[in-house]
């Protein structure tokens, strides 16, 4: 799947809003708001449940790697989640 793809049908399922559980929630962090380098993924079963978290890296922008926003996309189809949640903008992450 290409990169447009992903990122199109991956920010359709975050303008949806909240639609229930299962929830995944997307936060990109950074060292500069204008590169991600990481991005952590949580995926929460139903309300009051413990979030399990997951996190992919990138040497480049993770917000335009192909092959993790491919993933992000398969696991938010695969964990059939109602809601997808993301975080505006790049956390900023100091060492």
């Amino acid at each position: 799947m290409n990169l447009d793809k992903s990122t199109k049908r991956i920010a359709k399922r975050v303008k949806n809003g909240f639609q229930g559980y299962p929830q995944i929630s997307l936060a990109y962090y950074g060292t500069s708001s204008d590169c991600a380098n990481e991005v952590i993924v949580e995926f929460i079963a139903e309300e009051g449940a413990q979030p399990q978290a997951q996190k992919f890296s990138s040497k480049t922008d993770a917000r335009k790697d192909e092959t993790i926003q491919t993933t992000l996309l398969k696991v938010i189809e695969r964990a059939d989640a109602k809601t997808v949640l993301e975080t505006a903008g790049v956390v900023i992450k100091t060492c």
